[in-house]
C-alpha cells in the first residue's frame, strides 16, 4: 500500500510513520511512503525523509527550498515547497492519504484528494467541521473513502452498525487539564497549564481545545456531518479515564463501545487498515488494572463549548465554518497572549452571534462551494480582530492562513 502524509512534523504525522516503521517491521514491505508534507519544520522533515525514504518531500514554506535541496537531493529524493506543491502532493496517485494538516490551512489539500478520488484518513476535524457536506457529496461523485481518525470518530466507525437503528452517539471528553478548575482558575490559565494535557500527547491547537472542550464541540460537528446525524442525537460525557473513545446505543437497547489506552497509534493502525487490523505497539488494556471508570456530565456553565456547538450545527455550514474559524484564530490569540482563557469561547459565541443574529451582506449564508468557506473563514479573522480590539488592519492572531 502507497500512501502520503500531511502534517508529517505534527503530532499525529509522528504517530503515523511510528506505525508504519512497526507494521513494516513485521509485515515487510507492506506500506510505502511517497510523500512527506509539513510546513515549516525542516529539520524534522529531513529527518523523517533519511529514515522513511519517501520519494517527495513537501514544505508549505517557500524559504526552506535550499535547505531542503542540500539534505535530500542527493539522496535521489524530490524536493518541493509552496501553497501550489502542497495542492500537487495532494492529488499523487497513492492508495491513502494522512490528512493530518491541523487547522484551517488543510481544507484545500485535503479538497484536493477526495475530488481526486483517493481514500483519505481524517485527522483534520477542521475540514470536516467547515466542509463536511460539501466533501461527503463529492467523496460520493469521486468514489473516494472518508475514514476518521479522531479517536472518538474512529470508535463510532468501528461501533455503526449500517441498517440498524441508531438510538444515540456518545462521544467521550476527558475534560482537560481543568475538569476541576473554578472559574477563577481557568480565567487566570496560561497557555503552558492549558497545553498540559492529562492524557493524550498532541499538539498545540488540538491540546488547547482540549482545554476549552472546543475539540468536543468541533467533534460533535464533526460527527453529524461524517455520519450524517441530528446533532440531538450526539451526547457529550466526561470520562478522565479516556478509556471508552465512543459509544453507539442501538434501538433494542445495546449499546456498543469501543475501549482502548489512549494512544492515538490505535485509531490511525485502523484508519490505515481497515476492515482488518495492522500490529501496534499499543499495549492491551488491563480492566484489572484500571479498577473503576469515571463519567459524568460537562459543566455547560464552565465549557460553553458544547452549546455553542449545537447552536452553529444547527445553522448549517455557515454556523460550524463560524465555530471553527472563531475558534482557531481565538485560541491562537490565546497562545500569544493577547486575550485570556475564558475568552476563547466568549469571541467565538461573539462571532456566532454577528453571523446568525445580523445580517452580514457580505457573508454567504448558503455555502455550496469551498470558496464560500474561505470568504467566510476571511470574515470572521476581521470580526475576532474587532472583539480583540485591532483596528489597524493587522492580524496578529490569524494562523495557518
Amino acid at each position: 500500500m502507497k500512501v502520503s502524509i500531511f502534517g508529517s512534523t505534527g503530532s499525529i504525522g509522528v504517530s503515523t510513520l511510528d506505525v508504519i516503521e512497526h507494521v513494516n517491521t513485521e509485515m515487510e514491505g507492506e506500506i510505502e511512503i511517497d510523500t512527506l508534507v509539513a510546513g515549516n519544520n525542516c529539520e524534522l522533515i529531513v529527518e523523517q525523509a533519511l529514515k522513511f525514504r519517501p520519494a517527495n518531500v513537501v514544505l508549505r514554506d517557500e524559504t526552506c527550498l535550499d535547505q531542503l535541496r542540500s539534505a535530500l537531493s542527493s539522496e535521489g529524493i524530490t524536493c518541493a515547497v509552496g501553497e501550489s506543491a502542497v495542492l500537487e502532493a495532494a492529488v499523487r496517485p497513492v492508495d491513502k492519504v494522512m490528512a493530518a494538516i491541523s487547522g484551517t490551512s488543510g481544507l484545500l489539500p485535503t479538497w484536493k484528494t477526495v475530488e481526486a478520488g483517493i481514500d483519505i484518513l481524517l485527522a483534520n476535524k477542521e475540514a470536516m467541521v467547515c466542509a463536511g457536506p460539501l466533501l461527503k457529496d463529492l467523496a460520493r461523485k469521486s468514489g473516494a473513502s472518508i475514514i476518521p481518525v479522531d479517536s472518538e470518530h474512529n470508535a463510532i466507525f468501528q461501533c455503526l452498525e449500517e441498517g440498524n437503528g441508531i438510538r444515540e452517539v456518545v462521544l467521550t471528553a476527558s475534560g482537560g487539564p481543568f475538569l476541576k478548575a473554578s472559574i477563577e482558575e481557568m480565567a487566570a490559565a496560561t497557555p503552558a497549564k492549558a497545553l498540559a494535557h492529562p492524557n493524550w500527547a498532541m499538539g498545540a491547537k488540538n491540546s488547547l481545545d482540549s482545554a476549552t472542550m472546543m475539540n468536543k464541540g468541533l467533534e460533535l460537528i464533526e460527527a453529524v456531518y461524517l455520519f450524517e446525524i441530528e446533532q440531538s442525537f450526539i451526547d457529550v460525557v466526561v470520562h478522565p479515564q479516556s478509556i471508552i473513545h465512543s459509544m453507539v446505543s442501538y434501538a433494542d437497547g445495546s449499546c456498543i463501545a469501543q475501549l482502548g489506552v489512549p494512544d492515538m497509534k490505535t485509531p490511525i493502525a485502523y484508519a490505515l487498515s481497515a476492515p482488518s487490523r495492522y500490529p501496534t505497539s499499543v499495549k492491551t488494556l488491563s480492566l484489572v488494572e484500571l479498577g473503576q471508570l469515571d463519567f459524568m456530565a460537562p459543566d455547560r456553565d464552565r465549557f460553553p463549548a458544547i452549546d455553542l456547538a449545537r447552536r452553529a450545527a444547527d445553522a448549517g455550514m455557515a454556523g460550524t465554518s463560524v465555530y471553527n474559524a472563531a475558534n482557531e484564530f481565538a485560541g491562537y490569540a490565546f497562545l500569544q497572549n493577547r486575550c485570556g482563557f475564558l475568552e476563547i469561547a466568549e469571541i467565538v459565541e461573539f462571532c456566532l452571534n454577528q453571523a446568525l443574529d445580523t445580517v452580514i451582506a457580505e457573508m454567504p449564508h448558503t455555502i455550496s462551494t469551498i470558496d464560500d468557506v474561505l470568504q467566510i473563514t476571511d470574515l470572521v479573522s476581521t470580526w475576532v480582530d474587532q472583539r480583540l480590539g485591532f483596528t489597524n488592519g493587522k492580524r496578529s492572531h490569524v494562523a495557518g492562513r
